[in-house]
């Protein structure tokens, strides 16, 4: 029997006030009251029918994500909360994060999150300009994203997060940067960095708006890369960065192949059984009509992960993360040799986008550079 991995839990909030253009998230606009006893009863019964599958285990992470979570009041925050710690041991180090749009903020929102025992906080920003939020369907200002991040940085949390998007309609790489020094004057220990992309099925994807040039998009890479190793982080992933000792322990579960269990309109699950070694993943019911139908399984989908696939779906988490693979983990997490991917291993090393470091491989600046390449190597492997 291997060892079983760290185990987190994620919470799937189904809610906006409005639908994003950009957003191809499970998310639904709020057309009337929110149903939020109704939601937090069906999520605690959701994470009952999933207990079977991690017996003796306890949670060393929670992410409340959406959505937007902080829809959500206080009080039903802290009824949640509680009704999962009734229900699976809390590590006594838990990092409990949940997600806030500062549109949703209201003085003292925060500090009541944080009495439900919210202890991180991820403020979804996305950009300062007055300009690029109303393109991006946001309904915060500037003025309101500053107060977020002050606020959450006045409440002594383990930790808070700001999400910020580059390569947006028409930014140049002035602007993009002008967005990341607010960003970093506001000292958040964690901040997500990532490039909008257009993605199908959404607003965007139906008309998609005019982008910046490849060239303008390197430069701002280039260029806010350099400006966040000045101002003392660190890139651990394709796109967060975080001061030392403040990346998101949730985030470093999903991409170092960690299980999780996935509760709410069609949250996601990864876990492995304990005495078989087997891999599975879950899906629960998508639309939160059919989630809160009491005839109906929160179960949408179960499946088991065939070997052949494993290589890949490890590598796939796992090349997204900076730090050195350890060989040892490959193993570990999936049950499966080195030989079975030693051919492959080998490609990419000859390749220049992997080296081999004696206990552990490290994907090298060409390697994440081509990073689709690099994973092309393990599929069906």
């Amino acid at each position: 029997m291997r060892p079983l991995p760290p185990l987190a839990l994620y919470v799937h909030i189904p809610w906006c006030v409005q639908k994003c253009p950009y957003c191809d998230f499970n998310s639904h606009a709020l057309k009337q009251g929110l149903p939020e006893t109704a939601y937090v009863d069906a999520l605690l019964e959701d994470l009952e029918a999933d207990l079977f599958r991690v017996p003796g285990r306890e949670l060393s992470s929670i992410f409340i994500g959406g959505g937007t979570p902080s829809l959500l009041s206080a009080e039903a925050i802290g009824r949640l909360l509680t009704g999962i710690k009734l229900r699976i041991p809390f590590a006594d180090d838990i990092e409990i994060t949940m997600e806030a749009n500062p549109g949703t903020v209201e003085a003292g929102r925060f500090a009541g999150f944080q009495a439900a025992g919210i202890n991180r906080i991820s403020i979804g920003v996305q950009s300062f300009d007055p300009a690029q939020l109303q393109k991006l369907g946001r309904i915060h200002d500037p003025e309101q994203a500053s107060r977020a991040a002050q606020q959450a940085a006045g409440l002594g949390l383990r930790s808070f997060n700001l999400d910020l998007m580059h390569g947006l309609p028409g930014q140049t790489l002035e602007q993009a940067l002008d967005d990341l020094r607010q960003a970093i004057a506001l000292a958040p220990p964690h901040l997500s960095w990532y490039q909008l992309t257009i993605e199908p099925n959404t607003a965007f994807g139906a008309r998609p708006p005019q982008l910046p040039e490849d060239e303008t998009l390197w430069d701002i890479q280039e260029q806010g890369h350099a400006l966040l190793l000045a101002a003392g982080y660190r890139q651990y992933e394709i796109s967060a960065y975080a001061k030392p000792g403040f990346e998101c322990r949730h985030n470093l579960n999903y991409w170092r192949f960690g299980d999780y269990l996935g509760i709410g309109c069609g949250a996601h699950g990864k876990l492995t059984n304990g005495t078989t070694g087997i891999i599975q993943r879950t899906v629960k019911v998508k639309h939160p009509k059919g989630y809160l139908d009491p005839a109906r399984a929160y179960l949408d989908e179960c499946w088991t992960v065939g070997a052949d696939e494993l290589p890949f779906e490890y590598f796939m988490n796992r090349f997204r993360l900076f730090e050195a693979v350890p060989k040892h983990e490959f193993s570990q997490r999936t049950g499966l040799g080195e030989t079975s991917v030693a051919a492959r291993l080998q490609e990419a090393i000859q390749d220049e986008l992997l080296l081999d470091c004696g206990e552990s491989w490290q994907v090298t600046e060409l390697g994440h550079r081509y990073l689709n390449r690099l994973l092309q190597l393990f599929m069906d492997a």
